[in-house]
């Protein structure tokens, strides 16, 4: 796997990588609990749901896009390992927040005055959380890994991410009917979380010190225009950003559709999710061991036109869908599987994700290898700037389809539609790496 196994035995790798799955299953667990709680107790109308699941990205997203540049100056400037502890501890304080929103909402206590906001205030707090947390878990690797382990990093740090998003979201979609349990769980992950950052090799400021720019408008806009100089790092950042667009209207539909159009539950619409976090982990290890271990962005056209064609194979089976209730109640997951077509909605899933993965994973090493380590930190952060304002964008454009009565299965097609865009981006960034490749090999 060209360096991945042997990355997972060493110390500068490891902790990093435990201390980032621990984060993305805590985040997820209590995310994917929250929404499914919510969609399945709290509303009863398709249009209802997906406002309230659009609402959550958001919310969500929005701290990426406000303090993402103050987040990225600070891990340049500052000790990695450091931050990243503190940013562990304070998870801790966060999820006894959302732990209480849980309980009070399962009890069927002040819902909408008090447990519904507190739970939106966790989930902003967390949001936060992963701003700072962002730019260390791709920026820390130049410092800790070889360069030609760079990208086996990175794809197992991405394809890490997914199983924890997996995982996370199975353990959801048995706790949405068992919050209580849920709520205990979130703050257990995240003691676990913190006492495993304390082993996160020493990172410290690789540059010049610089004075920080807190002002988040003012250092957004720098961190931005500074990555427009170089063609490889813009093209990566556009394309990552677009895919993200893609990726939150899916991600937004998905409950909403499993309840809606599959008539199913909630462990049917977290088993969508699961299949999609299995899918990008797949793509993650794929694409390395295609590219050899080699930065690139080779196969990032054909690989979002594939995942695109498999959007819209999902949309087909969507619209194909034949279902009624039984005995008036959601399909459980065996019942789901019974049906012939499921397996044609779970491997179009799986597929959309691989496809995704291999798209996307090789982009996130053009942030940290082509800039001087001293800036990868930035680099990283003016993508999540970027990123999360996609992200917002999408979630926006999911809830006004919603509000315009556009059916869900009718969504899928835009989707894939905006995978021919992420293809033309993959397309520009190839012909600028090899044009900065011919550049350096003529000076050379």
């Amino acid at each position: 796997m060209f360096t991945s196994t042997h990355l997972l035995k060493q110390r500068r790798f490891l902790p990093l990588f435990c201390t980032q799955l621990l984060n993305a299953f805590n985040d997820n667990l209590y995310k994917t609990t929250m929404v499914l709680f919510v969609v399945y107790s709290v509303y009863n109308s398709a249009e209802s749901e997906t406002v309230f699941s659009g609402l959550t990205s958001a919310i969500f997203i929005l701290p990426f896009f406000l303090l993402s540049a103050i987040a990225g100056q600070l891990a340049d400037l500052r000790d990695k390992a450091s931050i990243i502890r503190k940013i562990k501890a304070a998870e801790i304080g966060i999820m006894t927040v959302g732990a209480i929103g849980l309980f009070l909402a399962w009890e069927g206590i002040a819902i909408d005055a008090v447990a519904i906001p507190l739970l939106l205030l966790a989930l902003f707090a967390m949001g936060v959380h992963s701003t700072f947390f962002g730019p260390i878990k791709y920026a820390i690797l130049p410092q800790h890994l070889k360069p030609g382990e760079v990208l086996a990093g990175t794809g197992m740090v991405e394809a890490g991410t997914y199983i924890a998003i997996m995982g996370g979201t199975i353990i959801a979609g048995f706790l949405a009917e068992q919050v209580e349990i849920a709520a205990a769980a979130i703050l257990g992950f995240a003691v676990i979380g913190y006492l495993t950052s304390r082993h996160v090799p020493p990172a410290p400021p690789m540059g010049e010190q610089e004075k920080i720019d807190f002002n988040p408008f003012t250092s957004s806009w720098k961190m931005i225009r500074e990555c427009t100089h170089n063609r490889e790092l813009f093209y990566a950042i556009m394309a990552i950003s677009f895919f993200w667009t893609i990726g939150s209207v899916l991600f937004i539909q998905f409950p909403p559709l499993a309840k809606n159009y599959m008539l199913a539950d909630p462990a049917v619409a977290s088993l969508f999710l699961v299949f999609f976090s299995i899918g990008v982990a797949i793509g993650s290890v794929a694409v390395n061991l295609l590219l050899k271990g080699v930065v690139s962005a080779r196969y990032a056209p054909v690989s979002v036109l594939l995942m695109g064609a498999m959007v819209a194979i999902f949309y087909v089976v969507c619209r194909a869908w034949n279902a009624g209730l039984v005995d008036d109640q959601l399909m459980d997951v065996a019942t789901f599987l019974s049906y012939p077509l499921a397996w044609a909605v779970l491997g179009s899933l799986l597929l959309i994700a691989i496809f995704g993965g291999m798209f996307v994973v090789p982009l996130y090493a053009f942030l940290t290898t082509k800039v001087p380590t001293s800036q990868a930190s930035r680099a990283v952060a003016a993508n999540n700037i970027v990123n999360s304002g996609a992200m917002v964008t999408g979630s926006l454009f999911a809830i006004g389809l919603s509000a315009a009565g556009m059916p869900l299965a009718e969504q899928l097609l835009l989707s894939a539609v905006m995978c021919l865009i992420s293809a033309w981006l993959g397309s520009k960034l190839l012909q600028a790496e090899r044009q900065a490749n011919a550049a350096a090999a003529s000076a050379g």
